[in-house]
């Protein structure tokens, strides 16, 4: 029997219910982005409050993780996996409906319980597989995710010059149920629980919190989707304000990164196992860090345009593609058995500095400053997630692993 429904035992899900897991997780995160300039005049505020639904969306996000981490060790990952997504319906439907501006980042905030989509499929694939095969199979995962966000803010910008900007969060309604329809056919339980209370559970925080690899791993991934998520923040107002694009070709634009993502994680899903998790996230930084520094030069240099700025974003989804499965695999490999609270740790870690990467961005920039603050700030990122993978490798060559 399936003790999480009282229906029959189930399999371990398809590689396909993962990536539409992952999918409907990153799709929620950008697919409105080239409607914020259309959805601060319906509201009738100001940009930089409706760009907030980007940082408090990764800010709850990054709690909801600390806590589905141990609940989903405790109860098991499918129950937990169908209360989260018929959360995010509701807020969804919450967002759609929003008289206010305010009304709207409140649900927004709520539909965070999506969030479940990423940690989860994450932790399903390190229940099934070890470390270096987890970081191949994470990165065949997030390889097929990455088409979802990278046509999504195209296909939100036609929407929303179609039919208005409600219609990117009625997308986000009907795949939504489409996930649960198939969360609840084929996701079978893939992890035994753990029988330990939320508490106790609780009280295994510091033995993640106290290994030096671990923090290395998890500041490898946040940094280097650091860059990412300031992007997220700030590249709508450059597109929108200093290049003068309207939301259908901000949204063809937007998606440069996921392209690079696309092959880094397909990099990530052929090699990882060939070159080990820790070469993979270096060499992942080294590119996001090249990308950034050379936007950033010919901004400086006078030679800055739309196509300067969204084209070297591709080499920061590259870097990501390979730098983000490789360091999560290594997270949740320190201690295996707190898989599941690993993923949620690392992730909150992530979308923490995230959130504040993004609301960072979206304050620094004005249409005098242009590009440069934000390519700055990117570069910053970058090259701290260079850091932390070295410092990795400097500790597990001291412990001789």
């Amino acid at each position: 029997m399936d003790t999480a429904t009282g229906g029959p035992a189930r399999s371990p899900p398809h590689i396909a219910t993962l990536i539409l897991l992952a999918g409907l997780s990153a799709l929620s995160m950008n697919v409105f982005l080239p409607s914020l300039p259309n959805m601060t005049a319906y509201f009738r505020t100001d940009y930089r409050l409706m760009q907030l639904s980007v940082a408090l969306y990764l800010g709850v996000n990054a709690v909801m993780q600390v806590l589905i981490g141990p609940v989903a060790d405790k109860m098991g990952r499918r129950p937990v996996i169908l209360w989260g997504l018929g959360l995010f319906l509701l807020a969804t439907l919450g967002c759609i409906l929003a008289p206010t501006a305010q009304v709207f980042l409140a649900f927004r905030m709520a539909q965070a319980t999506v969030a479940i989509g990423m940690v989860l499929s994450r932790a399903a694939v390190r229940d099934l597989y070890p470390q270096d095969k987890a970081a191949s199979m994470i990165g065949y995962v997030t390889m097929g995710m990455a088409v979802v966000p990278m046509i999504g803010p195209a296909i939100g910008g036609q929407l929303d010059e179609m039919f208005g900007w409600q219609a990117n969060f009625w997308l986000l309604f009907g795949l939504g149920g489409l996930t649960l329809a198939l969360v609840w056919a084929d996701f079978g339980e893939t992890a035994r629980k753990s029988g330990l209370t939320l508490a106790r559970q609780f009280r295994e925080f510091p033995q993640l919190l106290r290994s030096p690899r671990f923090w290395g791993y998890s500041l490898a991934a946040g940094f280097s989707a650091g860059a990412f998520f300031a992007y997220l923040g700030g590249a709508p107002f450059v597109g929108s304000q200093v290049y003068g694009m309207n939301p259908g070709r901000l949204g063809l634009w937007f998606g440069a990164p996921a392209v690079g993502y696309f092959l880094g994680n397909f990099l990530s899903g052929r090699f990882s196992v060939r070159f080990g998790v820790n070469r993979m996230v270096m060499w992942g930084s080294l590119a996001c860090t090249l990308g950034i520094a050379l936007s950033l030069l010919l901004t400086l240099a006078g030679l800055g345009s739309a196509a300067v700025f969204f084209g070297f974003m591709s080499f920061v989804g590259l870097g990501n593609g390979m730098a983000i499965p490789n360091a999560t695999a290594g997270a949740l490999s320190v201690r295996p058995h707190l898989a599941g609270t690993a993923s949620g740790l690392s992730g909150a870690i992530m979308l923490g500095g995230g959130a504040g990467f993004s609301a960072l961005a979206g304050s620094m920039l004005t249409p005098e400053t242009g590009a440069t603050p934000l390519l700055v700030l990117m570069l910053t990122t970058s090259v701290l997630a260079v850091t932390a993978i070295a410092a990795v490798i400097v500790r597990e060559r001291s412990l001789g692993l």
